[in-house]
């Protein structure tokens, strides 16, 4: 399905040729070359999709994602020279919801933004997962904990929202990280691990016996699939 695709990055033949591969899959693309003119495209126009460098002038891309973050939910795919676990972890908390490391093949951004528009049209469709007193609701972006709203990062609430789509089942971490976010070469346990060990923090009635969110030995985690009994 046709989307609106906004490309930021500075690199001139880089960006038309992200542009033609684009356009072929019949997208109306448009592109700038700095971190200002991204921010100003992408709330003048509000996107479908932003493609986003890392390394821009004017505004950084990882400042870009911040801002955006603060206006609404545009689905982000990051573009970076980096790639090394402290860049992946601070792309997930700022909201990116995939991540290239570059050089990549124009075919594999073109596969990443399909399939990111595919996660986030499913996303949008409106279903509210339940578990116990957990009620994850991913048009919203929303999850409450016995009817309090819990502040997750953007990174929490994709696995968490992951998970709950298919209580009980176990995902090992490359398969949360592909799940969540697209990731398929650039996976480091650790990345999966800090947020899990973060939303246990906010979520679970004591983080260091998880009723919620479960460890599957030798395989990675899954949510619970019945209720959670949150008597003291």
């Amino acid at each position: 399905m046709p989307a609106r695709i906004l490309v930021a990055e500075d690199d001139l033949k880089q960006a038309e040729l992200i542009r033609r591969y684009l356009e072929r899959e019949g997208h109306l693309t448009v592109v700038v070359h700095d971190g200002r003119e991204a921010i100003d495209e992408a709330r003048r126009r509000s996107p479908d999709l932003l493609v986003l460098d890392v390394m821009m002038p004017k505004v950084d891309g990882l400042d870009v994602c911040r801002v955006l973050r603060a206006d609404g939910d545009v689905p982000i795919i990051m573009l970076t020279a980096r790639s090394t676990e402290d860049d992946l972890l601070l792309g997930l908390d700022l909201g990116a919801d995939d991540y290239l490391t570059k050089p990549y093949n124009p075919r594999e951004l073109v596969a990443r933004v399909r399939s990111v528009l595919r996660r986030t049209r499913s996303r949008a469709e409106g279903e509210v997962y339940r578990v116990g007193d957990l009620e994850i609701d991913p048009s919203r972006h929303e999850v409450r904990l016995a009817g309090e709203l819990i502040e997750l990062t953007p990174a929490e609430f994709k696995i968490l929202a992951c998970l709950a789509a298919s209580p009980g089942r176990a995902f090992s971490r490359q398969q949360l990280l592909e799940h969540a976010f697209g990731f398929d070469h650039y996976v480091f346990d650790r990345t999966v691990d800090v947020h899990v060990m973060n939303l246990r923090k906010k979520i679970e009635p004591s983080a260091g016996a998880p009723a919620y969110l479960k460890t599957v030995y030798g395989v990675g985690y899954k949510l619970a699939d019945q209720a959670v009994s949150h008597a003291s």
